[in-house]
């Protein structure tokens, strides 16, 4: 192998770190000259040419090949700390440093370009309590982002003192051989200046890519819009309700329509067992329903569906626990299940189960088909019986010591720590779960599917479908991690009386495996909807198919039934888009009906909290590209401060300003520039928002309604239409115009709400009377819904402030002990005073108080500028806002740079 690097190019850090870390594992010969890749115009390094004659020219993809030469073992972490440092970090650390190497730029104009990202990565050390990335050992991601943030933290003033974790994995990286050696060769003792040549022949960063990101919007941002982004924002605001295409009409049952968009949309069937926690519900149901709600308003052809997953051991080990039969089980906590996601406004268009006829119609006929074509396999399996019960032991009835990870509570099936799939038999002590004695393995007869005799076929198809598809990251890890170690036939029956009976001879004692017909559950649920669920089913060239699920469910979405489906060679529709999320934890545990910890949903509904501040909240955390934690003082700021002082204060505040200035009716409007501009500037907002929900990056797209509605406090506070509305007859007109146009952008946000807080946004809507068909469309414009001489309704608060004390009691009511226990146990074995603070709160009243006056002090802040104050005197405010936002971030237990002001241009 040859390896092409050149001093003062920055790519060249991490993959010379990774070739010293694989040294002796392959003959390597490094050179300094310039390499043109075949297929390449221009010289560009690194490059890595392989034995092959092949070339590798992404720094993280010969990383990663010099790291699996090293025997290195790649994780799903991994992979998406890579697409983060790729999508997040370069873009923020390319500015930071052309702004200082090129421009000469010094101190917060480089910092705060990359200090999000800095922050970012300390709280995940801290959060994990690891010294590396992905846990306690060095890897792939530890070294690739080392190399990139190089150059700029290697001079402390870059690296700040108080991000103590990531100083600290900053120190430990760079004192290793292999990444000093790195450093001298790249930057040869000139520091980041080594990096000039290179960084003049980059394109300058644009105002976007090297502006620091904040919650706040700035006034600049208004000033980069075309001339013709303007124009056409004020032409498509003008043809108003016009604009909207007539509604579709309404189906029951929906089936696909040839020539429209036919979304079909399911969320991971529940387990029928247990009652859903906070987590469960984001991870799939709520998930799921703000993507069919936006699919409606998007007048694509939506079938929603979901439902209880019924058969298999955990039932049977449920009603052996409550004293009832397996079918009393389903049928009681299928009404639960319904009840939380009715009162959770899930919409789905049919909640089935799973123990039906239609179940056992389509998962034998698959069966057949699969078994008639030469895929399944019989076999004789060790198994684990229980000599007490005079059973043997399905997965579920069996607890051990996962064989990977050492996990004391690993199921027979699966490790809920490592997430690694298991053999009962591989378990350490195992356990029968009913009478605690310890099993013996005996012989016992099976079926298998031969994923081997599948995997081409399955390889092929993956290979069409996700280039361009929406697979999220972890999605497409787990998948293709299980093809490159390469599939094993499945075991696909069990030793159970409680499912779908095995139609085969010398196979009437058994039942199919959940995990090969709970998949198929889909199907059933729809043909129980409707007798012509195989439009739906077997229509893969007129159906878009969006699965929703935890990672945790990813091999069978993505792995096991597309085989089953391949295999049985019937033209079913298969998954398009696989949506999976990561884990959400409860504060600093984990959530446990039996330890009473955290928030389960039938408890939901009695904290007095609304549905649609739960929605809010478990939306805004999402955990789509890491674990996230549900935290009740974090709840309590979001909604006081997002929800409330936000966007609850400026939808309140423009229908009142139309109540009270002008008798109910929407006021006469002339545009000014100014107006104009904002009209185009909410115009890309929205387009952000659509772009962002058509790739199911559903957290993300909450935020752009948040930031249009900052934008229209904003233009109210600066244009003061209480204060003209007592002027001239041009103030007066200035006033309707301001008026005018924010009760039009409530409209608008009142729509854009509608998948995430759909009573909210019905509530808003019935104030503002919004027509009808404004109601149920949403365009990629911002349309003038509510003309002059509209009459809106009556105008009242739509969100209520959660009060300390409140919290605090729920808190309590919902802590189980296991978070005192948490901070005991940091506070013990963390010598470190720092990490102790990390941990350390101020009470639930003196946040609300300090958060009261970040409010406070910003409506200053924005007065002064809005008067075109004196600098000095706008400096020496700004100055105020920062130190209070700081004092904020200390006392939520976060570094105090975490919440910080304006970037000063």
């Amino acid at each position: 192998m040859r390896l092409f690097v050149s001093e003062g190019a920055p790519g060249c850090l991490p993959v010379l770190a990774a070739a010293g870390r694989a040294r002796g594992r392959a003959e390597l010969l490094i050179s300094t000259v310039d390499c043109v890749v075949p297929f390449l115009t221009r010289p560009k390094v690194p490059v890595l040419q392989l034995d092959s004659g092949n070339y590798l020219f992404s720094t993280s993809a010969i990383c990663r090949y010099f790291f699996l030469l090293s025997g290195w073992e790649q994780d799903d972490l991994t992979n998406q700390w890579l697409e983060w440092e790729a999508t997040e970090l370069q873009p923020a650390l390319s500015a930071a440093l052309y702004y200082l190497v090129v421009q000469g730029k010094k101190g917060e104009d480089v910092l705060g370009s990359v200090r999000r990202a800095l922050t970012h990565i300390d709280h995940s050390l801290s959060r994990q309590n690891c010294p590396f990335l992905a846990g306690e050992t060095e890897s792939l991601a530890d070294i690739v982002l080392w190399g990139a943030l190089y150059p700029l933290l290697q001079d402390p003033a870059y690296l700040p003192e108080e991000l103590s974790a990531l100083h600290s994995w900053f120190q430990t990286l760079s004192t290793q051989e292999p990444c000093q050696r790195a450093a001298e060769t790249v930057l040869k003792q000139q520091g980041v200046l080594a990096l000039r040549p290179y960084l003049q022949k980059q394109p300058q960063p644009s105002p976007a890519e090297g502006r620091a990101v904040t919650n706040e919007p700035e006034e600049e941002e208004l000033a980069t819009l075309s001339e013709e982004e303007i124009a056409m924002a004020v032409t498509a605001w003008e043809k108003g309700l016009e604009s909207l295409p007539p509604l579709r009409p309404q189906q029951n049952p929906v089936l696909p329509v040839t020539g429209e968009r036919n979304v079909l949309i399911t969320s991971a069937l529940p387990y029928v067992n247990n009652v859903p926690h906070l987590g469960n519900i984001i991870g799939c149901v709520l998930s799921a329903d703000v993507f069919a709600r936006y699919s409606r308003l998007r007048q694509w052809n939506t079938l929603y569906l979901c439902g209880t997953d019924e058969y298999g051991t955990a039932t049977e080990t449920k009603a052996m626990e409550e004293g009832l039969t397996p079918q009393e089980i389903c049928d009681k906590y299928h009404i639960i299940h319904a009840d939380i996601y009715r009162w959770f406004n899930i919409s789905f268009d049919t909640f089935g189960r799973t123990t039906t006829p239609q179940q056992t119609k389509i998962t034998q006929d698959i069966f057949q088909r699969l078994l008639t074509r030469g895929f399944v396999l019989q076999d004789t399996v060790e198994q684990l019986r229980c000599e007490h019960c005079a059973r043997f032991l399905a997965d579920r009835f069996v607890e051990g010591v996962c064989p990977f990870c050492g996990y004391e509570e690993a199921r027979g099936d699966q490790c809920d720590k490592c997430g690694k799939l298991i053999n009962a038999v591989e378990l350490k002590k195992p356990q029968c779960k009913v009478c605690r004695s310890c099993p013996v393995v005996q012989s016992t007869h099976h079926l298998f599917l031969d994923l081997p005799k599948l995997e081409k076929r399955l390889e092929e198809w993956l290979g069409r479908t996700l280039p361009g598809s929406d697979w999220t990251p972890n999605a497409r890890f787990i998948t293709r991690s299980w093809l490159r170690d390469g599939l094993k036939p499945r075991c696909i029956t069990r030793d159970l009386k409680w499912g779908t009976p095995v139609p085969l001879e010398g196979f009437e004692d058994k039942v199919f495996y959940v995990w090969f017909d709970a998949t198929i559950g889909y199907l059933s649920i729809t043909a129980n909807y409707t007798d012509q669920w195989e439009r739906w089913w077997k229509n893969p060239e007129q159906v878009d198919l969006y699965q929703f699920m935890a990672k945790d469910n990813v091999p069978f979405h993505g792995i096991v039934f597309p085989c089953s489906a391949l295999g049985a060679e019937d033209n079913y529709t298969l998954v398009s888009h696989l949506i999976a999320t990561e884990y959400l934890n409860y504060e600093d545990g984990k959530f446990s009906k039996s330890r009473g910890v955290g928030v389960f949903g039938d408890m939901a509904q009695d904290t007095g909290i609304p549905a649609d501040i739960w929605r809010f909240y478990l939306l805004y955390i999402r955990p789509e590209g890491q674990d996230s934690a549900f935290s009740w003082t974090d709840l309590l700021l979001k909604n006081n401060s997002e929800l409330l002082n936000n966007l609850g204060n400026f939808i309140n505040r423009a229908g009142m300003f139309v109540s009270k200035f002008f008798g109910g009716y929407v006021p006469e409007m002339v545009l000014t520039p100014d107006d104009q501009r904002l009209l185009a500037h909410v115009t890309l907002e929205l387009q952000h928002y659509h772009q962002l929900l058509e790739k199911v990056r559903i957290r993300d797209a909450l935020r752009s309604i948040l930031t249009i509605s900052r934008h229209g406090n904003q233009y109210i506070q600066v244009n003061e239409p209480w204060k003209r509305i007592k002027g001239s007859e041009a103030d007066r007109q200035r006033a309707g115009t301001v008026t005018g146009l924010a009760v039009n952008i409530a409209a608008l946000l009142s729509v854009m709400l509608q998948p995430y807080m759909p009573t909210v946004s019905a509530t808003i809507q019935a104030q503002l009377q919004l027509p009808p068909p404004a109601c149920s469309i949403l365009l990629t414009n911002f349309l003038c819904t509510l003309p002059a001489g509209h009459q809106i309704g009556t105008v009242s608060p739509l969100f209520q402030k959660l009060e300390n004390d409140q919290i605090e009691s729920l808190r309590q009511r919902f802590g189980g002990g296991q978070l005192e226990e948490t901070f005991d146990l940091k506070a013990k074995t963390s010598p470190k005073p720092t990490v102790i603070e990390t941990v350390t709160t101020a009470g639930p009243q003196q946040i609300q108080a300090l958060m009261d006056e970040v409010t406070k002090q910003g409506n200053i802040v924005r007065e002064l500028k809005a008067q075109k104050a004196d600098k000095n005197q706008v400096a020496a405010e700004v100055a105020k806002l920062l130190d209070l936002k700081k004092q904020l971030a200390v006392a939520e237990g976060k570094p105090p740079e975490a919440s910080k002001g304006k970037k000063k241009k």
